[in-house]
């Protein structure tokens, strides 16, 4: 058996038991482990900062000691030889010797000594020349470039320490100087040497007894040592060298002069003590002489109040322990026994009584639990009165809706039009029997992919600007457009279609439904070409036989009016009258000949047509029209004229009529193998709240379509009206402009 399935075999109240007891345990530990770790943290970081306190204040100690007596000792050689080169000055004011013998003897005595090792006395005058130095390539030098000079010129007397790198050297060494100034010869008497070098000046009693006076805890105590393991001041082993001495170990003083500066723990016996014993140290490094300034203490001692931490908290928990116990076993009774009542009433229920009631009235949470019992036990028994009479009338509801979606499936799938169904990203989710039917592609083929490749580029701007209207939540009335079929075949649509949303109102997908409009389309271009070829024909009817007709009664009626003159004046004028109207019926006949047949019967074609068109709108509604030829017109189809001039006639009366414009202008121009013909006039433009869906606006479009072009309609912001048509030059490619 797993432990975990032991886990779950055992009683709830052992559960609770042991649950209570582990967790009260833990807690415990974890607390003690927390009390314990901080308590630690606590007592290591105040002896390392009292250690580090100490050693830095040792270190201060020293080197203030060290600095003293270097200074004195400089100070002590700089005053004497002031007062001799004072006194070989008196000398000379008593014309015992002469000022180049005295200065000599000064030069030379100065010269003569030697500070420490490699130290030396020199000369700077107050203008930072040297004067007096042991290697003469530096006398009459210049020296102000070095910082440590400006100091010298600044004081002229006092001390003064700065860094200095002879020649051949590595790098700069610390070094101290005294100053003393002898005005009349513009001396300052330099006393100098390398700080290293004073080590043998350095009296450890100076501060032995304040060394040895620092004591941590019971037995740690401070120690100085130089880097060749003498003991320089210690409690008890002060003068013994203990890198000689086998008894002690290497390693302490050997990581003390390798890390210089930092703290290390290790195994230490002192001289009397029976057994080593773990010891703290902090230390610092004096380069300058090589020492090693530490303090120390033994990690018993300072440890030693956490061994009686340790032992409340174990006596703590014990106690605690013993009194958890017979009340958790309480406090598990109190909540399984009701519990182990409880399983009995459901297993009771579970066999098909639902009458069972739990019978506890407390008002704590075994109460409510067995008022819930209750109340559910209650609910149960009418639920299981009314389950089968739901089941039943569910039963019945999904019956009638699967014949209610086979119906209307069978409805799409029967429809001649073809149907598409899309999510919100644009794939195609269903297609109907009849989409195959009309464009070719299965829905196999078209399921779960986006139907990008069926829409024909010139096509794009209108089909993104009805999806725009479908996804704003509006529906697409029917819009006349075209598509690809799979053979590649452009075919003519009306397209319309909403979006669907779910139960929550949101939008999960469109539904769009393709009518083919081809053969309408068809049967309404031939039945305009038959309407254009009937005008044509009237139009050719009038201008051939009435107008030649109307023009022998006119010249009838000259005759007449010729042969009046002298016999009947009178009835002369009625014949010239008569004439006369003759004469108007010709002009009217001829304008309706070329109205109705435009650019077949006139030889310059399209443009004397508008030029002809704009003349007959300004001499018969009085509005100023305009005719601008820019390029002359590449159109050698006779119907795809007729198209275009029937476009701006149809422009220009409705900028006449509805737009009350004052000023036509027709343009005709002509860029990049294109066509371009507009109207523009100064009218009131389109108002915004009328559709496209008039009759003279559809023909336009219609018109358009038949010959290829693009159509585009706008009312500017300043006013008026623009109507444009994009044509290729081979009549035949749409454009876009």
């Amino acid at each position: 058996m797993t432990p975990l399935r032991f886990l779950e075999n055992i009683q709830i109240r052992y559960k609770l038991l042991f649950s209570y007891l582990i967790t009260f345990c833990v807690i415990i530990a974890l607390g003690s482990m927390v009390i314990y770790s901080i308590v630690r943290n606590t007592i290591e970081a105040n002896i390392e900062s009292e250690l580090k306190n100490a050693t830095d204040a040792m270190l201060n100690m020293v080197q203030t000691a060290v600095t003293v007596s270097i200074k004195n000792h400089l100070r002590a050689v700089a005053e004497k030889n002031l007062e001799m080169v004072t006194h070989l000055y008196s000398l000379y004011q008593k014309r015992e010797l002469t000022e180049v013998q005295a200065r000599g003897l000064a030069e030379s005595m100065l010269l003569s000594q030697r500070i420490g090792t490699t130290g030396y006395i020199a000369c700077v005058s107050s203008g930072g020349v040297m004067v007096v130095h042991p290697e003469s390539e530096w006398i009459d030098q210049d020296i102000n470039r070095y910082g440590f000079v400006r100091q010298m010129r600044e004081k002229r007397q006092g001390y003064i320490e700065y860094e200095w790198k002879n020649p051949g050297e590595a790098q700069a060494r610390p070094k101290a100087m005294y100053m003393a100034y002898f005005e009349p010869w513009d001396w300052i008497i330099a006393v100098s040497s390398y700080r290293k070098e004073f080590r043998t000046l350095v009296n450890t009693d100076d501060f032995r007894d304040s060394v040895l006076s620092l004591q941590f805890s019971q037995s740690g105590y401070a120690f100085v040592t130089d880097s060749k393991g003498n003991v320089i001041i210690h409690p008890s082993l002060q003068g013994v060298n203990v890198i000689a001495d086998k008894e002690f170990p290497d390693y302490p003083l050997e990581t003390m002069l390798k890390e210089r500066s930092g703290k290390i723990t290790y195994s230490w016996k002192n001289p009397g003590e029976p057994y080593l014993r773990e010891k703290l140290v902090l230390f610092n490094y004096l380069p300058e002489y090589e020492w090693i300034v530490a303090s120390s203490s033994y990690l018993d001692e300072f440890y030693a109040p956490l061994n009686k931490v340790s032992n409340v908290i174990i006596f703590t928990v014990m106690g605690c322990i013993l009194l958890v116990l017979p009340i958790t076993a309480l406090i598990s009774a109190s909540i399984t026994n009701p519990l182990a009542e409880l399983v009995k009433r459901l297993e009771q229920g579970a066999n098909g009584d639902l009458s069972v009631r739990l019978d506890r009235h407390s008002g704590d949470e075994v109460g409510r639990l067995a008022w819930y019992f209750n109340s559910f036990m209650d609910r149960l028994e009418d639920y299981s009165g009314n389950l089968e009479a739901e089941v039943k009338e569910r039963k019945e509801a999904e019956a009638a809706l699967r014949l209610s979606e086979n119906r209307y499936r069978s409805v799409i799938e029967a429809m001649p039009d073809a149907m598409v169904v899309y999510d919100m990203e644009g794939r195609v989710t269903y297609l109907n029997p009849a989409f195959t039917d009309v464009f070719g592609w299965t829905a196999d083929e078209c399921k779960g992919r986006k139907l990008d490749h069926f829409v024909p580029k010139e096509n794009w701007e209108e089909t993104r600007r009805g999806l725009n209207t479908i996804t704003s939540g509006k529906p697409l009335s029917s819009v006349e457009t075209r598509r690809l079929t799979k053979s590649g075949r452009i075919i003519d649509v009306s397209t319309r279609g909403a979006v669907y949303r779910d139960p929550g109102g949101h939008q999960v997908g469109s539904v769009i439904i393709h009518r083919d409009v081809s053969d309408l389309k068809r049967l309404e271009r031939q039945v305009m070409d038959v309407g254009d070829r009937e005008r044509q024909k009237i139009g050719q009817d009038l201008h051939d036989d009435l107008c030649p007709h109307l023009i022998g009664v006119e010249g009838l009626g000259k005759v007449l009016v010729r042969k009046l003159a002298d016999k009947a004046p009178d009835e002369a004028h009625l014949a010239e009258k008569v004439t006369g109207l003759v004469k108007d019926a010709i002009i009217k006949t001829r304008r309706l000949s070329r109205g109705l047949c435009p650019v077949y019967l006139v030889d310059r074609g399209l443009e004397s047509s508008l030029r002809e068109l704009a003349a007959n709108t300004e001499s018969v509604f009085g509005v100023a029209c305009r005719f601008i030829c820019k390029a002359p017109a590449r159109i050698r189809d006779n119907i795809v004229a007729t198209h275009l001039f029937r476009i701006v006639q149809e422009a220009v009366n409705n900028a006449v009529r509805h737009g009350q414009a004052t000023a036509i202008t027709v343009t005709l121009g002509g860029e990049n193998n294109h066509t371009r013909l507009s109207v523009e006039d100064d009218g009131c433009g389109i108002p915004t709240d009328v559709g496209t869906d008039g009759m003279g606006l559809r023909i336009m479009g219609f018109r358009a379509n038949m010959i290829h072009a693009m159509l585009d309609i706008r009312s500017p912001e300043a006013g008026g009206t623009v109507v444009q048509v994009f044509l290729s030059d081979n009549a035949g490619a749409p454009v876009d402009p």
